[in-house]
């Protein structure tokens, strides 16, 4: 007999608001967390946007000599992780007590790497690389830090999966307390902001062209041309029903399912099969039909093929059935490892609140995305189950269905 899995804390740092009531409210409000970098065009980029992400101050809570192991996506993901522990009224004399795991979605170190390499090759010395380099520029660098810093115990592991990597890391939680291999882990995703982290993206001319910075990302549309980048971190609590209910922690919903696929195919370009397989496999995992879901957080990043092959998926999968899909990437741009952690908590508030965010510049569907129906503003929805999707390169699906608990 399997462990119910449910969310008990959540935590973020977004470009939306790094409180679940401010985010709450950007969700509600349509607000636009794209800005115009003048620093990135400076530099050379062919897109000058990006999410706006407020800056992190760690001096109050952790010393110096352990700051230096944390690049910009450790230090999103700590502050993420006090919100969430706290939310989920788990303190340390608890962790210190039980073994709490960490899971966590993060797929690239680019400027902190990028610094240490600078500095060895300046100073002709592999010393001039400093004692944090290493633990800064490893992909682990998020489950390391944390791990150590709230004394975790559990597994301590990295999900890097591309763009499905936040997803991924709340799937693969799911399994070890379903199967009671661990009673609660911490997961999440984490993305760093720096324009070097996404130079090589703006060079494959993935980014969006737009007069006005709020305008450039619109999932769907007629119109889009690119994503935008963002980045933070956001972390969710997970732990069994059974644990949950001992501890007495508020229970805010349940992981009902968890899909996953390969394209097989090519490693940039998605094709139908391997999403709608992603969704047809947790469909399946929840034993629920289509209609059971009230409300789909679609990948859809803004860019042509991604967002028409994506509507083509959740076409396929949910028939007839025109359950109502948006996508907070048009507030937020693309948080990509961070993504499919975040819209499980956007998803989140909106269930809890009753209303669905619409896709803020969703104004005309084209041929291929016209099969789904696209929420274009925010309306009041009463919902209890939703499916959120995240789709990576290399052709990485993952797709959950969160279930509320009131």
């Amino acid at each position: 007999m399997q462990n119910r899995v449910v969310i008990t804390g959540l935590g973020i740092w977004s470009c939306l608001g790094t409180t679940l009531e401010d985010v709450r409210q950007s969700l509600y409000d349509g607000k636009s967390g794209i800005i115009f970098s003048q620093e990135r065009q400076d530099a050379g980029f062919r897109s000058p946007f990006c999410a706006d992400i407020p800056s992190v101050d760690l001096k109050p809570y952790i010393a110096r000599n352990q700051r230096q192991f944390m690049p910009e996506e450790a230090q999103y993901a700590y502050m993420a992780t006090r919100s969430a522990l706290e939310h989920a009224r788990m303190d340390q004399d608890y962790i210190d007590q039980h073994e709490v795991g960490i899971i966590y979605g993060n797929d690239s170190v680019a400027e902190a790497t990028m610094h240490a390499l600078d500095k060895f090759r300046q100073a002709g010395s592999t010393a001039a690389c400093g004692s944090g380099a290493i633990f800064q520029s490893m992909n682990s660098t998020v489950t390391m830090n944390l791990a150590c810093l709230f004394h975790l115990k559990g597994i301590n592991l990295t999900a890097s999966a591309a763009c499905a990597s936040g997803s991924q890391s709340i799937g693969l939680a799911t399994l070890l307390i379903r199967n009671g291999l661990q009673e609660c882990v911490v997961c999440g995703g984490a993305q760093e902001a720096n324009m070097y982290s996404v130079a090589s993206f703006d060079g494959i001319q993935s980014f969006a062209l737009r007069d006005v910075a709020a305008e450039a990302s619109r999932p769907f549309d007629r119109e889009r041309n690119g994503l935008v980048p963002g980045g933070g971190a956001a972390t969710l609590i997970l732990e069994s029903y059974e644990s949950a209910v001992r501890r007495g922690a508020p229970i805010l919903a349940e992981i009902l399912g968890w899909g996953f696929s390969g394209n097989g195919d090519h490693i940039s370009t998605p094709n139908v099969a391997g999403p709608a397989r992603s969704l047809e496999l947790c469909l399946k995992d929840c034993g629920l039909q289509p209609t059971d879901i009230g409300y789909v957080n679609a990948h859809a990043t803004s860019t042509r093929i991604g967002d028409a092959r994506e509507a083509m998926a959740i076409a396929q999968a949910f028939g007839d059935y025109r359950v109502p899909v948006t996508s907070t990437k048009s507030q937020t741009g693309h948080e990509m490892w961070m993504a499919g952690a975040s819209e499980i908590i956007y998803s989140l508030l909106m269930m809890k609140n009753d209303f669905i965010a619409g896709s803020i510049n969703f104004h005309e569907p084209d041929e291929e995305t016209a099969c789904i129906n696209v929420v274009p503003e925010t309306r009041a929805a009463h919902f209890d189950t939703f499916l959120s999707n995240s789709f990576g390169f290399g052709g990485t699906n993952s797709t959950l269905v969160v279930k509320n608990i009131e």
